[in-house]
């Protein structure tokens, strides 16, 4: 997964356009490299789903 299309899955969870996303865990450490220096980084929350893939979502509120 290239960055420029992992910034645009994130541009969409962060712009309401999609609920959430899902990462296969081969994707997962690139797609987690781009996340973290994001501002909003907080309000990403990552749901590990059997089999080692993750689905993100946006939350309104920063977790702590």
């Amino acid at each position: 997964m290239e960055e420029k299309d992992i910034l645009q899955m994130i541009e969409s969870l962060r712009n309401n356009e999609v609920e959430e996303i899902r990462v296969g865990k081969d994707d997962f450490l690139s797609f987690r490299s781009v996340l973290v220096k994001q501002s909003d980084f907080k309000h990403f929350r990552g749901i590990a789903e059997h089999g080692g893939n993750i689905r993100y979502r946006y939350l309104e509120t920063a977790r702590s």
